[in-house]
């Protein structure tokens, strides 16, 4: 997915660039920045620094990756929280775009960033997240990059208190450990939307949608995913590529999809979809059935997204911090 958020060891990450949370004068320092240049080779890395003779906070400069995986560390030092506001959110968006533009440049494919600035220079966590999920997401938006936000643990990662709150108190509410009912992919659609209907899952929801009738669902059974697919994005006149990129879905999958009249996604890669072109929930569960699959009160992964669709906030970026920071899997492909 050309956006995903990890839980690893930057210094591990198998890409063509990895990102230094560096200090302007380019030397060794700790956390991040330490650990990069223990893995690379502290005097080679060095050295290397030295010849590029410092950076200003916000902007970037680009090494060979030496002994790690990656064949690029960019070195971007963000800004030091000082509690300044909209001058060091510039600067902090500043060292994303920066550094990826570099990465670009170089023909890099993937890039793999560490939260920049939140360690020893203080940047509020949330607010340093939204920064870079929003300057990441517009960047992937224009370039075709695989991007990675890598944390270390869940205590270097923090979504908005209010936001954690609504989730946890709708999945209370919602979800049921206890009664899991699933249906196996590739059963009969005429079975599944005869036992959606029965089942006690979202009836309340669907019967409240009383614009998409049932009459133009049993027209549509025979439809492909792929048709189905296609179908929805000229209703809601979007392009290919429009969808694909708001889906977090990489061109080349897609172009599969587009061509495969049989082709059947994974169940996250499917919500993504429905999620990039704002698909009630019912539309939602119409393309997810052309591939074989439902909603489950039993799977908290569904409940979070039933969450975002009722609040109609179609936020994909958004919506997988919600996921990652439940334990659950990331929407795009």
């Amino acid at each position: 997915m050309p956006l995903e958020i990890v839980r690893h060891d930057i210094t591990k990450m198998t890409v063509d660039a990895i990102v230094n949370a560096a200090n302007t004068s380019l030397k060794m320092g700790g956390g991040v920045c330490g650990a990069i240049f223990q893995a690379a080779g502290i005097q080679e890395l060095q050295r290397a620094c030295d010849q590029l003779g410092g950076c200003r906070a916000g902007e970037a400069v680009i090494t060979n990756g030496f002994q790690l995986d990656a064949k690029f560390i960019i070195h971007t030092p963000g800004p030091i929280w000082n509690g300044e506001g909209n001058k060091e959110a510039a600067l902090l968006k500043s060292s994303y775009i920066n550094a990826m533009d570099l990465a670009y440049k170089h023909q890099c494919e993937s890039i793999a960033f560490p939260l920049l600035s939140t360690g020893i220079y203080g940047f509020p966590k949330e607010e340093a997240l939204q920064i870079a999920v929003s300057a990441i997401s517009s960047f992937i938006l224009q370039h075709d990059m695989l991007v990675y936000l890598v944390v270390f643990d869940k205590n270097s990662f923090s979504i908005g208190k209010k936001l954690f709150s609504s989730i946890h108190q709708y999945i209370d509410e919602h979800y049921v450990e206890d009664a899991e009912i699933s249906y196996p992919r590739k059963m009969d659609e005429r079975y599944i939307l005869e036992q959606k209907l029965d089942s006690e899952i979202f009836q309340e929801d669907l019967l409240k949608e009383a614009d998409y009738s049932l009459v133009d669902r049993l027209e549509q059974l025979e439809e492909s995913f792929s048709e189905r697919l296609l179908r929805f994005i000229d209703q809601k006149g979007m392009t290919d590529v429009e969808t694909y990129k708001r889906a977090n879905i990489d061109r080349k999958l897609f172009s599969k999809i587009r061509n495969g009249v049989n082709y059947t996604p994974t169940k996250k890669t499917a919500i993504a979809f429905a999620i990039a072109l704002q698909l009630t929930l019912m539309e939602t569960l119409d393309l997810l059935n052309t591939a074989g699959y439902t909603f489950s009160r039993s799977s908290k992964f569904d409940v979070i997204i039933e969450f975002f669709i009722q609040q109609a906030n179609y936020n994909i970026h958004e919506i997988n911090q919600v996921l990652f920071t439940f334990d659950q899997p990331l929407l795009g492909a």
